[in-house]
């Protein structure tokens, strides 16, 4: 099953997005490249505890 995760920009700290992530396929830290609105640009967003 699928669990809630949160990402957060990795230069600006904000919690931009909500995803979901199955724990079977991907066992480690999620890391996308995202638009982040408060920086104005595309920065990679990881995923919060």
């Amino acid at each position: 099953m699928a669990d809630k995760i949160t990402l957060v920009c990795t230069e600006c700290f904000s919690r931009n997005y909500t995803t979901e992530k199955n724990k079977k396929n991907q066992t480690g830290r999620l890391e996308i490249k995202k638009y982040c609105p408060k920086c104005n640009k595309h920065t990679l967003h990881k995923e919060s505890k």
